[in-house]
């Protein structure tokens, strides 16, 4: 895709997902790789539902700003992540509902926030460690990201959200709707008796398509 092209469906998407309720007001930040080298990302306080094509932010991999509105501070940690893992080309970081919610609760597995249940879960994301709290904007978050960048695909920041990654940002998106329906499935779930998937049902998944 050119240039323009992938400007128009940064555009797209983020409005889709505006107008289903997975970001609200400012919240949330959207990147992708440019055929260039560059990263386009989202501006500062800008809403998913009203950006503009032309306006949006051009960086470097060292957060240079190249163009357009000023990024948001939290490109920091994805071009963390770019940096670690070359197989990623595009992020979604949202303050959707459910994984919101999730992040708050005590006690979660920090190794992988939600035990398996759901095969798309585990084919589109695997597994989810939790990033501990640290302050929106806190270079130490690109810091905890890019320790964990090649190994996984979507991380949750605790007490903020979460941080999913794509080989483009139509495949970055899916993920972040899989991962935030099976975050509401799990909460609809708690305290009730779940079957999860075996070890051996897990294995037998990873790997496989989408």
């Amino acid at each position: 895709m050119t240039e323009q092209q992938l400007r128009e469906q940064m555009v797209t998407l983020a409005r889709s997902m505006f107008e289903r309720g997975y970001a609200t007001g400012g919240a949330g930040n959207l990147s992708l790789k440019l055929p260039n080298g560059h990263f386009l990302a989202t501006p500062t306080g800008s809403s998913f539902g009203r950006l503009d094509a032309d306006r949006l932010s051009v960086v470097d991999i060292d957060g240079n700003h190249i163009s357009g509105d000023r990024p948001s501070k939290e490109v920091a940690f994805h071009l963390a992540i770019y940096r670690n893992n070359s197989a990623c080309n595009a992020i979604v970081h949202l303050h959707s509902t459910y994984l919101t919610a999730l992040s708050c609760l005590q006690g979660l597995d920090t190794d992988n926030a939600i035990k398996p249940f759901t095969p798309y879960f585990v084919m589109r994301i695997g597994k989810l460690p939790v990033i501990p709290y640290l302050r929106p904007g806190d270079p130490r978050i690109a810091e905890e990201l890019a320790k964990r960048a090649a190994d996984y695909r979507a991380f949750l920041l605790a007490n903020h959200g979460p941080v999913v990654t794509g080989s483009n940002l139509t495949d970055a998106v899916d993920n972040a709707e899989e991962l935030e329906e099976t975050a509401k499935l799990a909460l609809m779930l708690d305290g009730k008796s779940i079957r999860y998937l075996s070890e051996e049902e897990i294995t037998d998944l990873q790997g496989r398509g989408k």
